[in-house]
């Protein structure tokens, strides 16, 4: 029998850049909130995203209720409420929908997956849906703000180097090896 190192890919449940921008976006009108409107153009600035991504995004927080519009010379958006009444995860909601770490688990899930009754993952599945879905519920674009180590959090991690694992090798496979 041997032992082996593999370096092993990363599992990752990302965040759409959606997602991340809409978030990003946010923060900025909850930094700016009570100080009247803020361009789109100033927020791309700000924040180093795109213009075009942007009105997309504030587009749809509008017509959700989440932001407000003024037109004119010193026009722009704003939060239509309080940083602390505006959660993370109804911003979420509006720009990806719900939360649902597997198909089987989300509320227009019309698969048949022959392991539906009987699935040993689902539990897991479920418990982190219910863990994301309560991180979101309880964090409000206030605590953001004035969280730095929050805010810090949402920018994306450097890659990392992934530590080695011992991969063991059954015998029968190393005597196929050798031969």
């Amino acid at each position: 029998m041997t032992v082996g190192i593999i370096t092993p890919t990363f599992f990752s449940m990302r965040v759409s850049a959606r997602a991340h921008y809409s978030l990003r976006m946010m923060t900025h009108f909850a930094k700016t909130y009570g100080q009247g409107p803020v361009s789109l153009a100033e927020v791309a600035r700000v924040e180093h995203l795109p213009l075009a991504y942007l009105e997309q995004l504030a587009g749809q927080l509008r017509r959700a209720g989440l932001l407000e519009s003024t037109r004119g010379v010193h026009g722009g958006y704003s939060l239509s409420r309080a940083p602390e009444a505006v959660t993370v995860f109804n911003i979420l909601a509006i720009i990806e929908g719900e939360v649902s770490p597997v198909a089987c688990l989300a509320q227009d899930y019309t698969g048949n997956c022959v392991r539906d009754v009987d699935c040993a993952s689902r539990g897991l599945w479920q418990r982190i849906k219910a863990g994301i879905e309560t991180v979101l519920r309880t964090t409000s674009l206030a605590e953001l703000v004035g969280d730095h180590s929050l805010l810090h959090d949402l920018t994306p991690l450097p890659e990392m180097t992934p530590l080695p694992m011992a991969v063991v090798t059954p015998p029968a496979v190393q005597e196929t090896a050798n031969a």
